[in-house]
């Protein structure tokens, strides 16, 4: 590829145009001063949240200045990203984030103080025919209530918190600073730089022992650590518990369901369902070992790309076509609203210089979604749009349909509307492939796409659950602890027919996510979910597609697991995951028929 273009030279028909956020920096700044004059109305109802009628005009007012904070930070930030190096937006997103900030401190008094009146007073502003709009968020601090501590305990717990991103942060100077990995030899044999962002590019080496010394480097260099690392990821654990028994959790797994109202079971399904499933995943890597044509399937042999060099070159605009048509049986609207974004300058598509790297969908309520791609000319890339767009069209009717307090849906719902657009772009292309080969990478494509996001997630989601539990029981978790329970973990995941490398043992110390406790599991109960919705919408139809809208315009009017359970998928039983595990399958029957 040619130069990078700078910022400016991009054309026109590639940018996105924030304009319709706003059409100057001068309306920006009007917007902030506005902004400003609203939070210094908001401590006037500090004191008066008993009287319906104060607490309709606060949640009013802190809905407004919402709104515009929002607004304000995400063009400040969009205009951030087009190029990260331009000093201009460089300050005016550090001022939208300040805003931001100002705006939770003046907001903070509203929940306390709600939650300090008496039953009586609860009972009377739930019910009140005035407040009916606002409910669901009423219920939800009541339903907060028993975790919620008093004024001066919540002040000292605020306080903590500086304290609590502690491991969090060391973790990642440890990780993206300190820690630096040998030099290995290429597949030209040249001595190069094994980074965080080039390993997995060595694992998907051709040359095998690119990929085993790629494999020990990384493990070995994190061997070294492992003392500091454990103590790490156990201080953090500790953290969790402190929480929990702080806020009167059973546990800190319950603790982490509680926002999303998610039951134990949902967490407790997904390990199981996908235990039972187990034998699907060993047999998918048999047919790895086949098609990589090796005695033995090691660890670092499961990036390893399946076939030989299939290049699928696919433009901008070709990728646009084949979305439109695998999105068809989601009807006119959906198409109606995925063209508007074509046409109408969502998309910043190609990279520029400083352009943030990645993808994503974002946007303000009252203004339509935006999408950054950095678009290249292959599958990976159009996969990418028809994700990013499956976001996007989830917001534009999310927000359609709620008013603002209402139109956000959660992160347990948000993967669900992306996915689904890629496993409907899947089945329409594997339905008009004539060449085995591109069928076969295709299918390869999504088998590994099932095995790292819903295999791999669920065993991550199995080590959280296994190392608090013990850690709540008082057990001591030492380095050789967490080793000890990952590596059992690889074994009973990956089975007899795979050699299940030691150096394994140490990737608990290189995942982020475990700093972020609880929550990987969404990423393999959103895929479950999308998988199980495209299959009801291939099989049924119209009145599927029905209830799949209804879905993409609930926002979060409800708690996630109702509104999913209203679209025909219910999450707190193991049929969708079940009906993801029989896509699954039937890729494999299809894999295993080509390479008879």
């Amino acid at each position: 590829m040619g130069q990078l273009l700078e910022r400016k030279e991009v054309p026109v028909e590639h940018r996105w145009n924030l304009e319709d956020l706003y059409p100057n920096q001068k309306a920006w700044d009007q917007d902030y001063q506005k902004v400003k004059d609203s939070l210094a109305k908001i401590s006037a109802f500090e004191g008066k949240l008993s009287d319906p009628a104060a607490v309709k005009q606060c949640f009013e007012l802190e809905d407004e200045v919402s709104i515009h904070t929002e607004r304000l930070y995400v063009y400040a930030n969009m205009k951030h990203h087009e190029d990260t190096a331009e000093p201009t937006y460089q300050a005016l997103s550090d001022k939208a984030r300040k805003i931001s900030v100002e705006m939770g401190e003046a907001l903070s008094f509203i929940s306390p103080e709600i939650l300090s009146l008496s039953e009586e007073q609860l009972k009377n502003l739930v019910n009140h025919p005035d407040l009916s709009f606002y409910k669901k968020s009423l219920d939800d601090m009541i339903r907060q209530k028993p975790h919620t501590l008093s004024k001066e305990q919540e002040a000292l717990l605020a306080q903590a918190g500086n304290m609590s991103g502690a491991p969090s942060t060391i973790f990642g100077m440890l990780n993206n600073a300190d820690l630096k990995f040998p030099k290995i030899k290429n597949e030209n044999g040249e001595e190069v730089e094994l980074t965080h962002g080039s390993y997995i590019q060595f694992l998907e080496s051709r040359n095998r022992e690119v990929r085993k010394n790629a494999f020990q480097a990384v493990y070995g260099t994190y061997r070294g650590q492992k003392n500091t690392i454990a103590a790490t990821l156990s201080a953090n654990i500790n953290k969790n518990m402190f929480y929990a028994k702080a806020r009167k959790y059973p546990s800190v797994l319950e603790m982490s369901l509680f926002g999303d109202k998610i039951d134990k079971e949902v967490y407790t399904n997904l390990v199981d369902t996908i235990h039972d499933s187990l034998p699907e995943l060993q047999r998918y890597l048999k047919l790895r070992k086949k098609l990589l044509k090796v005695d033995e399937l090691h660890m670092y042999d499961l990036f390893a790309p399946l076939v030989e060099e299939f290049k699928m070159d696919i433009t901008y605009q070709q990728a646009k076509e084949e979305i439109k048509k695998s999105l068809a049986p989601l009807g006119d609207n959906y198409l109606k609203i995925l063209q508007d974004g074509f046409d109408n300058h969502w998309i910043d598509v190609y990279e520029n210089k400083n352009k943030r790297n990645g993808a994503y969908s974002w946007g303000a309520y009252g203004t339509h979604p935006y999408v950054l791609l950095n678009h290249k000319d292959n599958l990976n890339s159009m996969f990418t749009l028809a994700h990013e767009m499956g976001h996007a069209i989830h917001s534009y009717l999310s927000d359609e349909t709620q008013e603002y307090r209402y139109a956000q849906y959660t992160i347990f719902l948000a993967e669900v509307a992306s996915t689904l657009n890629e496993a409907l772009l899947m089945d329409y292309l594997l339905k008009r492939v004539t060449d085995p080969k591109e069928k076969l990478y295709l299918l390869t494509y999504y088998a590994d796409q099932f095995r790292t996001t819903v295999f791999r997630q669920t065993m991550f989601a199995e080590f959280e659950k296994i190392t608090h539990e013990k850690a709540e029981q008082g057990e001591a978790l030492t380095p050789q602890e967490f080793s000890q329970i990952y590596y059992d973990l690889n074994k009973l995941y990956h089975g007899k027919d795979m050699v299940v490398d030691q150096d394994i043992e140490m990737e608990w110390a290189r995942i982020p996510h475990f700093y972020n406790s609880f929550y990987v599991y969404k990423y393999a109960t959103g895929f479950s979910a999308a998988t199980s919705f495209a299959k009801q919408i291939l099989d049924e139809g119209q009145p599927a597609v029905d209830r799949y809208l209804g879905f993409l315009k609930s926002g979060g009017s409800d708690y996630s697991l109702n509104i999913l359970q209203r679209a025909g998928v219910d999450m707190s039983s193991p049929e969708p995951i079940k009906q993801a595990m029989s896509v699954f399958s039937s890729l494999l029957d299809q894999m295993e028929e080509i390479t008879k």
